[in-house]
């Protein structure tokens, strides 16, 4: 096993890696760039290096600065998360070259299967379903949109290097066309430094489906069921469930076969996910594959067990996968919701700022996996997840319940979060049916009805926020001064540990 991973990435991700470190007995190196020199991951790690400024292409994109601080730091692998350089094959290889272990699938099987138009073509020689659409990239505005007239509106361009609704526009007529290819063109440029497109068929009101996979070195790929990411805004997951409520055993065993499939056609090892969307006869699509950890890795956790993050370490290290897919029963129901420093009433503008007060959930089934603590300035730098709750029950319906309560529970002061958003999805009678889709919470979000249901929701979340205010004042009452951030389970380092690390952080230049 590896004495000391780099974990190349900031946030609740961050800090997920190192505590499983911690756990295997291996010693956890953080990077920070400036203004996450208080982190709560940077504050965690066993050692923590400067990297550069604000910016991500000047820091947390910069492979050649996160090789210089694995060197220095006597790492011996380098753990990715998601996000930034998760899914580029050039840090694979620059691991390589530094003679470090990537605890990530082969630069070959990222090329082969993380590129949107690659997967698509190893998908159709792996027979896997495919939606209809371009195999290749599209560059030239008139090209494409032939294409799309040929192949019926709507459409979607998408990007070759995509993720998270980047670079994707939807597209119901040739009116739309060109004005819509170059907005999708600049935003992925902007976005990946790949201004390239493909074109697939529109699918109304299907369901965004993955499948979870496990490989190792040793020729053994498993699935590990399926999560159902349906409800989105603007094709960015908002929610995100286990097992999905309409997978049949059936439908599961031929999903999970075709993951499984691909992967073996791709070369693939260690985690990843294929992503399918599923159509209202429960026909499945091959959609796309994450080469990495997926951020709703929780809920495949909870269900089956396992700790996807030791294992991805255990397989980089060389080992076996101790299991095969056969053996593995999925107990219960899981659900996440990703909480955001944003405000759902204004746009979901993001709101940084510095949190002022943290009152957390626990109790039967919650877990709470966050990057933050009271006193902690939430920049404008980066994506604004601040933590991820999840529930897990005997039932759907119990999970829902326990997620509900821990939402009431749950409350910030000094900044917004979409909290409230959630006591309202969460009591929407179609999502409590289960009868759900991937426009199906945009849809939500514009009904007549959606001012009001956000200000009940909001006033929900004001009367909790009040709650923990008044906890505060109890406190500064009877204990003097303000309450201490180590009652926070964020503040798990001794008092001696912060104070060297901050004496450290201030000799710095």
């Amino acid at each position: 096993m590896f004495k000391k991973i780099l974990i190349a990435n900031r946030g609740e991700i961050a800090v997920r890696i190192l505590r499983a470190c911690r756990e295997l007995g291996i010693r956890s190196v953080a990077i920070f760039s400036d203004v996450d020199r208080k982190s709560l991951h940077v504050r965690l790690a066993d050692e923590a290096y400067p990297i550069g400024p604000a910016p991500s292409r000047e820091s947390y994109l910069s492979i050649e600065k996160i090789m210089d601080v694995a060197r220095h730091s006597h790492c011996d692998a380098v753990h990715p998360g998601y996000g930034f350089l998760a899914e580029n094959p050039a840090l694979p290889r620059a691991c390589t070259d530094a003679g470090l272990t990537f605890i990530g699938p082969p630069a070959e099987a990222m090329e082969a299967l993380g590129s949107k138009t690659a997967g698509r073509q190893l998908a159709r020689r792996s027979d896997v379903p495919t939606v209809p659409g371009t195999n290749d990239p599209i560059e030239k505005l008139a090209e494409a949109q032939a294409v799309a007239q040929s192949m019926g509106y709507p459409v979607l361009l998408k990007a070759v290097s995509g993720g998270g609704g980047k670079g994707m526009r939807l597209v119901h007529s040739d009116a739309e066309f060109e004005s819509a290819f170059r907005d999708a063109s600049s935003e992925a440029m902007n976005a990946f430094g790949d201004e390239r497109l493909y074109l697939e068929k529109y699918l109304e009101r299907p369901r965004h489906i993955e499948i979870q996979i496990l490989a190792d070195n040793h020729g053994r790929v498993v699935s590990l069921g399926e999560r159902e990411c349906s409800v989105q805004r603007r094709h960015q997951k908002v929610i995100e469930e286990a097992p999905s409520p309409i997978v049949t055993p059936d439908l599961r065993k031929k999903m999970g076969d075709a993951a499984v499939r691909l992967a073996r056609a791709g070369g693939y090892v260690n985690a990843g996910t294929v992503e399918f969307l599923v159509d209202q006869n429960l026909d499945f699509y091959f959609l796309e594959v994450n080469t990495r950890l997926q951020v709703e890795h929780p809920v495949t956790e909870q269900v089956t067990g396992l700790d996807l993050v030791k294992l991805q370490i255990a397989i980089a290290a060389g080992h076996r996968l101790p299991f095969a897919w056969e053996t593995i029963t999925p107990r219960g129901h899981a659900m996440e919701v990703r909480l955001y420093a944003e405000d759902p009433a204004n746009n979901f503008f993001p709101s940084p700022g510095k949190i002022l007060s943290c009152h957390v959930p626990s109790g039967p089934g919650i877990r709470l996996d966050d990057g933050v603590y009271e006193g902690w300035t939430v920049p404008n730098d980066y994506d604004p997840l601040l933590s991820k709750l999840i529930a897990w029950g005997n039932s759907r319906e119990e999970t829902i319940a326990r997620l509900r309560r821990a939402l009431e529970e749950y409350a910030v002061t000094g900044i917004k979060t979409n909290a409230g958003l959630f006591l309202r999805i969460l009591s929407d009678p179609d999502f409590l049916r289960g009868e759900i889709h991937t426009k199906w919470l945009d849809e939500l979000l514009r009904r007549p009805n959606a001012a009001t249901a956000d200000s009940n929701a909001d006033e929900t979340g004001s009367a909790v926020s009040n709650a923990a205010a008044i906890a505060a004042a109890i406190w500064q009452a009877t204990q003097g001064g303000a309450p201490s951030a180590a009652v926070h389970e964020c503040d798990t380092p001794s008092r001696w540990k912060l104070e060297g690390r901050r004496a450290q952080l201030d000799r710095e230049p």
